[in-house]
């Protein structure tokens, strides 16, 4: 009966076969029921109620940020491995020919480092080499100019006609003036005429004529201080480095233990008058100053002067205007500095500095010209050297005039305008140590 029934039941169950593969048209599907928690179905395991699978909860990555905020601990460093021998085991090494280290000597503390030497005064051999060499560097570029040309003409030839008229062409083309240059021809024509000569023996015999050229007018300015002041009138064309060269020259008269003082006497230009008060400041002179731009410069002279008198100053540079190109009114002005001057002073201005620069070249003989006629000048001072290649104009000079050259500069610097010398500007002009 039982069987009857169980396989009545199997009969009316509709088999996976027969059961239906879509749902019928018109009628939404049926959702699906949703998974849950799997559980054991209490067939399998008669007499315990079903119960969920147990589901491990899921994995969660540390944070970076908390691995970072913890410092890791430093692992401790390990003991010294250290190995102890008794007396016995020592002979016992030594006997088989092993010998202990020696312990290290304790090293000494390091020594303080020595303390500089002060500086002292370089020798006056030393001095001079140090700047004749600045010379010969200030003078490289006239240098090659003369010398490339001599080197072409004479590394191994007569001295004839021909070879002195081409020397004197190459010394007028470097400056050196048509008068000095036939100087040094004739010189050469008494003495190595129709003798074979080298480039080398013919700048050691220009170093000689030109030497003696320069020599009589390679003179120091020569300071009086019991004057008090001693008056230096500095004179020339804007440009040509009067201002500077009257700051390097008050800078060197401090350092040798001379009281000084400026006068701005370039009254239309400011950049004079400021640089002479930044140079005032440095070097300690005192500087008198105009009240405002385009003030009397006869009147401001004459202020300075009569107070340098009073307060015992010993030297007393005056600068002054440079117009060259409105002549009268410039010598105009000169001359009135110069006589209302010699109302405090009747022998003032004491010197007449002129100043030129050598990167002019023929036209600083021009402006000697000029000048002389304005005013007593006394002495010359070159500058720009150094970025000239035209210093044979120097000679020039030497020859025409015949006035003292009293400095030379080849440099910005205080150190670089120095009293001049007639050998070793000769010799630096050819090139010849």
């Amino acid at each position: 009966m039982a069987l009857k029934d169980w396989l009545g039941r199997i009969r009316s169950k509709p088999s996976e076969a027969e059961a239906p593969l879509s749902t019928p048209p018109g009628q939404l599907p049926e959702p699906e029921t949703p998974l849950g928690t799997p559980t054991l179905p209490s067939a399998a395991m008669p007499g315990l109620p079903a119960s969920p699978i147990p589901v491990p909860p899921p994995f969660t990555a540390p944070s970076p940020l908390a691995r970072l905020g913890a410092a890791p601990e430093p692992a401790p460093e390990p003991a010294p491995f250290e190995i102890t021998l008794t007396p016995e085991e020592e002979a016992a090494l030594r006997e088989a020919g092993f010998e202990a280290e020696p312990e290290a000597e304790p090293q000494p503390p390091p020594a303080s480092l020595p303390t500089p030497p002060l500086p002292v005064d370089e020798p006056e051999e030393a001095a001079r080499a140090g700047w004749f060499s600045r010379l010969r560097a200030g003078l490289s570029r006239s240098t090659a100019r003369l010398t490339d040309s001599v080197t072409t003409l004479f590394r191994k030839r007569r001295l004839d006609e021909e070879a002195l008229e081409e020397l004197e062409e190459t010394l007028i083309t470097a400056d050196l003036g048509v008068a000095a240059s036939r100087r040094i021809v004739e010189g050469f024509r008494r003495t190595r005429f129709g003798k074979e000569v080298t480039d080398e023996e013919v700048k050691a015999a220009l170093a000689e004529e030109i030497g003696t050229i320069l020599a009589p007018v390679a003179q120091p300015l020569v300071l009086d201080p019991a004057r008090a002041p001693h008056v230096v009138l500095v004179v020339g064309v804007n440009g040509t480095g009067k201002t500077t060269t009257i700051a390097k020259l008050g800078q060197q008269y401090r350092e040798g233990g001379l009281s000084c003082a400026f006068v701005a006497g370039d009254t239309f230009r400011a950049a004079a008058v400021e640089q002479l008060q930044i140079w005032g400041e440095r070097t300690g002179a005192r500087v008198f100053t105009p009240a405002k731009e385009g003030a009397d410069a006869a009147g401001l002279a004459f202020d300075a002067l009569t107070a340098a008198r009073a307060e015992g100053v010993q030297v007393l540079l005056v600068d002054t205007a440079g117009r060259l190109h409105n002549k009268t009114a410039l010598m105009e002005e000169l001359r009135k500095v110069i006589r209302v001057m010699k109302r405090v002073d009747p022998e003032a201005p004491h010197s007449v500095l002129l100043v030129l620069d050598a990167t002019t070249g023929q036209n600083a003989v021009q402006q000697v010209k000029v000048f002389k006629e304005m005013v007593d000048v006394t002495g010359l001072a070159v500058t720009k050297l150094d970025g000239s290649a035209k210093g044979g104009v120097v000679v020039a000079l030497a020859q025409e005039f015949g006035l003292p050259v009293h400095v030379v500069g080849v440099g910005e610097k205080a150190a670089d305008l120095r009293p001049f010398t007639a050998r070793d500007y000769a010799r630096g002009l050819v090139g010849l140590p």
